[in-house]
Order: C-alpha cells, then sequence, then structure tokens
C-alpha cells in the first residue's frame, strides 16, 4: 500500500516559526468581555484602568482616636496633651472613615482616658496611621496591562477599582479526535482483547489542555478510514473550535492518514520535528485559519507534540507567555544514549541523595505511558550529543513540586514485587515519602552506591564459595564504603511456566536440547547470577539455551510474557507467577536485603524504611503475596548469616 514520506524534519523552534508566520492570530482569535470575577487564568486584550480610587476615602489604619494632629505637638512624657471627646478627638476603628477636620489617629494603646478626657503623651504627625484616598490606586491609572495573565490577585484589585469588567482573548478552544481501528472507547468501559488497545490518549492531551486553561472537547473514536476521517475534521473545523487535533496516523505508514488529510482542507507545514520521542508530529493552517495539528498515536509522542508545540502555539495566539517549569540541576544515575540530530527528551525520576539531587532515567518507549507517572522531571539531551555518561549533570525541569524531591527515596538495584508494599506504605506516612526505584539488578545497584547515587539498593547476590549472600560481593564492590544490611525478605525462586506445565519442566536440566524458550534476565540482575550458577551446577552450556540472550528487567515482565506466550519459561519469584496465574518450579530460596550506606541512617527517609520493614503491617502484606518468609524480616544482617535454617 502507498505510504507517506515525511517532508524534511526540522527542529522544533523553526515548526514553530513556520506555523507562526502563517496562522492569522487576530482573524483567529476574538476578544470577549467577561466579569472579572470569573477572569483568573484570562490574558488582557487591552490596559485596563481604575474607575475608583482605592480606598476611595481616608481611612483609618489603626484602632483609636481621630485627632488634629497640630493639637498633639506640644505632647511629651510628663507633659501630656489633653483633649476632650467630640471637640478634641473621636473615636475610631480600622478602616473607619475619617471624620471631617480630622487628619491622624493615635492607637488605643497609646491613649489614657480620664472619663471624656483623653490624655496622650507623643506627638503624631500629619495622617500618621491614615490611608489616604488613593494610596493604593488612583482612579484613572492602569491596573494591568495588554497580554497580562490574570492571576488570583489582580481580581481582587480589578474588584476593588471598579473594573467589573474587562476585555479577555477567547479562552482557546481544542477540539480532539482519536483515532484508529484497534482503539476501543474508554467511556464504554471496554475489556481489550489481542490487537486491541483502550483509546486514552484524547483524555490525556484533555486534561493537558486543561490545566494549561484552554477547552478541550473530545469525541468518540474515529477508525483507520480517510473519509470517516476528513468527516470528523470537517466537523471540527465547522465547529468553535481554534485548533482541530487528530491522535495517531501522523506517522508513514500504509494507515496513517492525517497528513493526507490535512492536505484535504488546508496546508501541510510540519512533518516530522527532530525530537524524540515526537518525531512524526503534523502541523498545518485550515483554509479557513484554524490550526491544524497530528499528534502522533505513542502516548509519549503525542504529549512531546502537545507540550512543545500545540501549547506554545497556543499561548502564542492569545499573546500569553507560556508558563515556565521549575529547573533544578541533577545527576544521572546512569548513562544514557542519545541519537544524533534529535532532540532527546528523557523522563527522570528524581530524588535527592545527600545534598545534590539524583535523576533516575526512566524507560525511553514513545508508548511507555507508565514511565509519565513515574518521572518528576525531564530533560533534554541536546542535538549534537551522542549520549550522557552516568554522573554526568543535566537540566531538569520539574513535572512537580520541588518540594517532593525532598521526599523522594532513591532506590537502585534489584526488582522485587515486595518494594510496591514498601512504596505503598512509605506514601501513607506523614509527611509522605515517594519511592523512586530503578531496577538495574543487584551489581547495578551497588555501583549506584559507590557512585553515591542511590540511598538505598536491593540486593540478592549469592557467592557459592561462602554460601552467603551479598557480602562477599560488598567486600569486593564497595571496599571503604560502610554499609548497613537489612533484611527485607526471604524469597523463593524458581522456573515460571505456562499454567498447567504443558512442557512438564522440572529443572533447568530440561533448557539443554533448546526446544524450551528460555526468557533471561538482564546482566548484573542477581537473578541472573543464580541462574548461571544453577547452569554450572547442572553442566550445561549458556549456549545450549534457546533465548538466554533475551532479556527483561523485571519479575513481572518475564511472567507476563510467559503469559502471552512469548516465552515458554523464564527463572523469578513465586509471586510474580502466582499474581498472573502461572505455575512454578521451585529452584532456589534466597535472601533479598536492602543495602544502606552507613551515613545515612539518620536521614528521615532511611529512618522510615526501617520501621516500615519491621512492622507488622508489611511482613503481612508480604506473606499475602505467596512465596516469602519474614522471619528475619527487618533484621540487621552480619556477614555469613546465609539462609534461616542454614539452607
Amino acid at each position: 500500500m502507498r505510504r507517506n514520506i515525511y517532508l524534511r524534519t526540522i527542529p522544533i523552534e523553526e515548526a514553530l516559526s513556520r506555523v507562526m508566520a502563517e496562522l492569522d492570530r487576530e482573524k483567529l482569535v476574538g476578544v470577549e468581555r467577561i466579569g472579572s470575577e470569573r477572569s483568573a487564568g484570562r490574558v488582557t486584550a487591552e490596559p485596563v484602568m481604575a474607575l475608583y480610587s482605592s480606598p476611595t476615602y481616608h481611612s483609618a489604619a489603626m484602632d483609636g482616636i481621630a485627632v488634629r494632629a497640630a493639637e498633639t505637638f506640644a505632647a511629651r512624657e510628663g507633659s501630656p496633651v489633653r483633649l476632650v471627646a467630640g471637640e478634641g478627638f473621636v473615636f475610631v476603628n480600622t478602616g473607619h472613615a475619617m471624620p471631617a477636620t480630622y487628619d491622624a489617629v493615635v492607637m488605643i494603646e497609646n491613649v489614657v482616658m480620664d472619663g471624656e478626657v483623653a490624655t496622650i503623651e507623643a506627638p503624631v504627625a500629619p495622617f500618621a496611621h491614615v490611608r489616604r484616598i488613593g494610596e493604593d490606586i488612583v482612579a484613572t491609572e492602569m491596573i494591568l496591562p495588554r497580554h497580562r495573565r490574570i492571576s488570583p490577585y489582580d481580581v481582587g484589585a480589578l474588584l476593588s477599582c471598579g473594573a467589573y469588567d474587562i476585555s479577555v482573548y477567547e479562552r482557546i478552544r481544542i477540539r480532539v479526535i482519536p483515532t484508529g481501528d484497534e482503539v476501543m472507547d474508554f467511556t464504554t468501559h471496554p475489556a481489550p482483547g489481542p490487537g486491541q488497545v483502550v483509546e486514552s490518549n484524547s483524555m490525556l492531551l484533555c486534561a493537558l489542555a486543561e490545566e494549561w486553561g484552554f477547552a478541550c472537547h473530545r469525541v468518540p473514536p474515529v477508525p483507520d478510514d480517510p473519509e470517516a476521517l476528513a468527516q470528523a475534521v470537517k466537523e471540527g473545523l465547522e465547529s468553535d473550535a481554534h485548533i482541530v487535533v487528530t491522535v495517531a496516523g501522523s506517522s508513514a505508514g500504509s494507515k496513517d492518514f492525517a497528513r493526507a488529510t490535512m492536505e484535504r482542507f488546508g496546508q501541510v507545514l510540519v512533518h516530522g520535528v527532530a525530537a524524540m520521542p515526537g518525531k512524526p508530529s503534523l502541523l498545518g493552517v485550515a483554509e479557513g485559519g484554524k490550526l491544524l495539528v497530528g499528534a502522533p498515536g505513542y502516548p509519549v509522542s503525542a504529549v512531546v507534540c502537545f507540550e512543545r508545540l500545540l501549547y506554545p502555539l497556543a499561548c502564542w495566539l492569545t499573546r500569553s507567555e507560556p508558563r515556565r517549569r521549575q529547573m533544578v540541576t541533577a545527576s544521572l544515575a546512569r548513562s544514557v544514549p542519545s541519537r544524533l540530530g534529535m532532540v532527546d527528551f528523557v523522563r527522570l525520576a528524581v530524588g535527592q541523595v545527600g545534598n545534590r539531587y539524583v535523576a533516575l532515567p526512566l524507560s525511553r518507549g514513545a508508548g511507555s505511558i507508565s514511565t509519565m507517572t513515574k518521572a518528576q522531571a525531564v530533560t533534554q539531551l541536546p542535538a549534537d550529543a551522542e549520549g550522557l555518561e552516568a554522573g554526568a549533570e543535566v537540566a531538569a525541569e520539574l513535572l512537580v513540586d520541588a518540594g517532593e524531591l525532598e521526599r523522594t527515596l532513591v532506590c537502585v538495584g534489584s526488582h522485587d514485587n515486595t518494594l510496591d508494599i514498601l512504596a505503598d506504605l512509605l506514601m501513607r506516612r506523614l509527611p509522605s515519602i515517594r519511592l523512586a526505584s530503578s531496577h538495574v539488578g543487584s551489581m547495578g545497584g551497588l555501583i549506584a552506591l559507590r557512585n553515591d547515587a542511590a540511598m538505598i539498593a536491593g540486593s540478592h547476590l549469592f557467592d557459592p564459595a561462602t554460601g552467603d549472600y551479598n557480602f562477599p560481593f560488598l567486600t569486593k564492590y564497595l571496599s571503604g564504603l560502610d554499609v548497613t544490611v537489612i533484611n527485607l525478605a526471604i524469597r523463593q525462586q524458581g522456573l515460571i511456566v505456562a499454567p498447567g506445565n504443558p512442557l512438564g519442566i522440572a529443572g533447568v536440566a530440561d533448557l539443554a536440547d533448546g526446544a524450551v524458550r528460555y526468557l533471561n534476565r538482564q546482566r548484573g540482575a542477581g537473578t541472573r547470577i543464580l541462574f548461571d550458577y544453577h547452569l554450572g551446577q547442572a553442566g550445561i552450556d549458556p549456549g545450549q539455551v534457546s533465548g538466554y540472550g533475551r532479556e527483561e528487567h523485571t519479575h513481572m515482565a518475564v511472567a507476563v510474557n510467559i503469559r502471552t506466550g512469548a516465552a515458554d519459561c523464564g527463572l523469578g519469584v513465586y509471586a510474580a507467577a502466582k499474581a498472573l496465574g502461572l505455575d512454578f518450579v521451585p529452584l532456589a530460596r534466597e535472601r533479598y536485603d536492602l543495602v544502606v550506606p552507613t551515613a545515612y541512617l539518620d536521614d528521615a527517609k532511611i529512618r522510615a524504611v526501617f520501621e516500615v520493614v519491621a512492622g507488622e503491617a508489611f511482613k503481612a502484606r508480604v506473606q499475602e503475596l505467596g512465596g516469602y518468609e519474614t522471619d528475619w524480616t527487618g533484621r540487621v544482617m552480619q556477614p555469613d548469616m546465609g539462609l534461616p535454617g542454614g539452607k
């Protein structure tokens, strides 16, 4: 079938300039009068002038007595001035209009009353403790300039000076059209089958637009049919929307119709930006002057399109500056590759380690929607970079309040299902603590501790020579770093197999003939080291195992591959098999510990971890997972302890 061909991929800045040059914002976005009481977030279309002064009269700024200042000038300590009520003074409260002929206020605490006579021992200057008319705002002066985004504070000022109605630019209205034969309308609460996905991008993008103050309307999904898509776009252009967005179909596949549809209604200005993710983004202008946007189908790409292209264009249409997120400098916990010629947007989990911020790069997949829920920041790798090494400092654009970073505990190392329980219980505390974990294997966790790139590491490294866990590796790789080790749980590792174990797998010996498709863990993972140990015990060369080179980073990822038939078996914990209804062939008990630099033991986040792990609530929930023992959970480990029971 005929495929699209990308126009020249261009930098984001050039894409924005190209579209701005073609849009007529004067014609596209109108001006309206609205009540100031509901103007917060809108942008002024003309200067706003004060109708009234504020305050509109001279008023008392203190509780006390209103006096004529000249009559107090002789007052001295020991030689007071006495004033008679109604003749020399009048009682006033804060905010009262000043009585005629009186021009100052003496605070009540500086007045001694004797019947109707007030005695004061210090003079006051004219207009002392008096708010003068127009002290804050003078009628006819400008309160807000043109092109000002109105804040809640501005609303109070507008009303106080009588600017009850003001002229603002229209709220940007966006029509979002999800597309695709495979997408299912979430409003029907569908249960997706093979080849189907629940459509969520449209509401993700609408939520972003509404957070920015725009009005967004989503229509039901449109199938991959050129005429159906054209009809949906036509209806969008005939609506009151300023911007019409199609979601998916913007790439170069045979069923990607967004570009052809855009050409039917106007001019394609941009097809492809020099950014990853987000490269397939489309921008154009309809014949009637409306902005057309083709957002990619993968969620992270769609978000990049919205945040880096649509948002600045929409702000430009309303003559407002895009809001800038707070930036911090963070050190990368591990190296990050990038593609030359492309700006690379990398999402990060960020936490405070010691007196600096450490960033954990998250999955780079454009379809990895979970990375957006885990990310606390995003960084841009420049187009001329070939990646950054671990320890490199990056400018991290915060997606959360900066205070959250101080409450984020960076954990790097081996994956275990009990970490989810730990994360949940830490979030229940006051103040809550967020666990940001990166599953790079036990060895990766120890290296992160050595580089001061984490405060805690999960490890289950078995040393056949001593029969001990972790400590022989700590001696080798963390020499000179004082650490404390506590046990999280004793867990059952084994071969995860399909329900009913249809291949009759009884142990690693059954993998020797290459008939069983195995799914391995990544290099440096304790589970992989354990598997290699058992292969050696059975006299099996790794090259004999079909799939030995295929890797996943978590027990659950291994389990879901087996559940879907992508692999026949893989080594993992019993809890992962149980969670997905798979069978399990026990292979070994092992000890999963948390390793913490002793210097961080007094940190509030680490103290919280120790308290949670030692608590009965944590142990009970771990036991519910299945395949775990909690006899040593929360106990400080020492060398040569091995396992409970000695095996």
